[in-house]
């Protein structure tokens, strides 16, 4: 046996029994809400809805300049992505791998470090780094996996810098242009 309901305006839903012996119930909550189903395009979960660890959104973005410095103040890497959380109570994960690591000699390293906005988060890098500027090579690379709790639904950025430890000599990241340092924002439901 079939049960029909009519639309309040048109349209109907069928609620069809399954052809198995045997009784079966479906219980329905006594609470309201939205019935969600699959199908065509608007049909979906609220963001609010999803479970603790949940992805709700990510954010991708890649820089493959080469990018230089001799001085051990850390300056821009030029690798950076933003995003504005949905909720206050979200973390961010953020993955970083930054590529292209060079280093003029020996007596210096490359250092680098993950910002959100003008707030240090880690420094992922004291040491990497290939003395051979050549195109050739495969330059050494570094990255970082850092889950952040920045308490905010504004638009916020993410970035790396470099530096050298030794205040004068050079180093660089995305080495002749050659490499692309790429970093990801997750946003997951807390």
């Amino acid at each position: 046996m079939s049960i029909v309901l009519q639309g309040s305006t048109s349209g109907s839903v069928t609620l069809q029994e399954p052809a198995v012996a045997g009784s079966t119930v479906l219980t329905l909550p006594a609470i309201s809400g939205t019935i969600l189903t699959t199908g065509s395009s608007g049909q979906s979960i609220p963001k609010a809805a999803l479970p603790t660890g949940s992805v709700l959104q990510v954010v991708n973005a890649s820089y493959g300049t080469q990018v230089s410095s001799a001085s051990s103040t850390y300056a821009d890497s030029g690798l950076s992505a933003s995003i504005t959380p949905t909720s206050a109570t979200s973390k961010i994960l953020v993955i970083v791998h930054q590529t292209g690591l060079f280093k003029s000699g020996s007596a210096t390293r490359v250092a680098l470090r993950l910002l959100r906005g003008s707030t240090s988060l880690i420094v992922f890098e004291w040491g990497a780094g290939t003395t051979d500027s050549s195109a050739t090579i495969s330059p050494a690379g570094s990255g970082v996996t850092y889950l952040d709790s920045p308490a905010t639904t504004s638009a916020i950025t993410y970035k790396t810098q470099l530096a050298s430890t030794n205040n004068s000599s050079e180093v660089r990241v995305n080495l002749d242009n050659n490499s692309s340092s790429t970093i990801t924002l997750m946003e997951i439901a807390a």
